[in-house]
């Protein structure tokens, strides 16, 4: 079975800029010097400046007032000052700043590396590389510390260096790295003919129906909540999910899911929209702690999802690969934990994890 079974495939990369990022860089650094004129007379200074130069965004305008950099007559003036006749308006566009990433001492627990391609098991709380306000502690910085620049593909741009596709930042499990970008296109090319093979292991809130299923309903932006996505909209991206029962726990249900398009967070909208949504995940209507009886479990602070297989074709070999990530230690004692609130058969639960540790 060819399943592009990833969180966030590259084809699904949703890169938003911002408005007054990409002026900046459009920009050329240096000084301007405008007179303003009888037609101008009674203009607020931001408005001016936009006429004046037109491909610059109003809040690259506040950003540059705000700095000092705009003056009028050798004075810096607000946004909201009415020019008139006669007055020089001088600006300063600085040089823009060219994005990076600092490499970071930052531990990976890698499964297979060599010239080509590395595979890890990437852990919950880390960000695959910056976005989203979030510039610390990301995989793309701890690869940068391991590896440097020349050891990791450039195809993805300078934010995500070897980065071919990503995973959630509270999902675990096997990601694999280009360290060229020859390997970078070949493995993007297995993602997008769906020959990349990834297995999860996901918990359920809710019993689920059936041993086996598949799901395929649309994903697309919520317009309402921008973090998150919906299978609410007609007119989302087509998606595919099939799974597997693994262990039922009375109202919890372990699952393995294979995905067969690759749409940000599908995993975790398809089994929300079927009102069975993945412990741990809030975003999509889990609680924060689950209740059994009259006990709370103490909170899991992370999805119970984890990638737990990967298999692809070695970009330069040819050779068929695949690789397993031990379900992490937190979400064994989780489960095991559960199990013992519902008086569950641990031997059952022991088989149904035997494979994924």
């Amino acid at each position: 079975m060819q399943n592009n079974s990833d969180i966030d495939d590259p084809l699904d990369f949703e890169i938003e800029e911002d408005s007054s990022e990409s002026a900046a860089e459009s920009l050329a650094a240096g000084h301007r010097e405008f007179t303003v004129d009888e037609e101008s007379q009674g203009l607020r200074l931001d408005r001016f400046i936009a006429i004046q130069i037109p491909e610059i965004s109003r809040t690259h305008v506040q950003n540059l007032i705000d700095a000092g950099r705009v003056l009028v007559g050798g004075i810096a003036k607000k946004p909201s000052h009415r020019l008139e006749s006669g007055e020089t308006v001088n600006i300063e566009i600085p040089a823009p700043v060219v994005p990076g990433i600092e490499p970071e001492n930052i531990s990976l627990d890698v499964l297979y590396e060599d010239n080509d391609i590395v595979v890890l098991n990437k852990p919950s709380g880390m960000i695959v590389h910056p976005g989203a306000g979030e510039d610390g502690g990301t995989l793309a910085a701890a690869l940068l510390h391991r590896y440097g620049v020349s050891g990791l593909s450039q195809a993805g741009g300078v934010i995500r260096p070897g980065i071919v596709h990503r995973l959630d930042k509270d999902t675990s499990g096997a990601m694999v790295i280009a360290r060229n970008d020859q390997s970078h296109d070949k493995l993007v090319e297995e993602f997008r003919e769906r020959r990349v093979e990834k297995t999860y292991l996901a918990l359920l809130h809710g019993a689920i129906k059936g041993e086996k299923g598949r799901i395929e309903l649309p994903v697309s932006r919520d317009m309402k909540r921008r973090s998150r996505m919906t299978a609410r909209r007609a007119e989302g991206r087509e998606a595919r999910t099939d799974w597997r029962l693994r262990l039922r726990l009375d109202q919890f249900s372990l699952v393995e899911a294979n995905i067969h398009t690759g749409r940000t967070h599908q995993i975790r909208v398809h089994f929300s929209a079927l009102a069975f949504p993945v412990v741990g995940d809030t975003l999509y209507g889990a609680p924060r702690q689950e209740r059994i009886g009259r006990e709370l479990l103490p909170p899991l602070r992370r999805n119970f999802l984890h990638s737990a297989r990967i298999a692809f074709t070695h970009p330069q070999s040819g050779k068929r690969m695949e690789f397993r990530a031990p379900l992490p230690a937190e979400l064994v004692t989780y489960i095991q934990e559960l199990g013992h609130k519902l008086k569950a058969n641990s031997s059952a639960i022991a088989a149904a994890l035997k494979e994924f540790l």
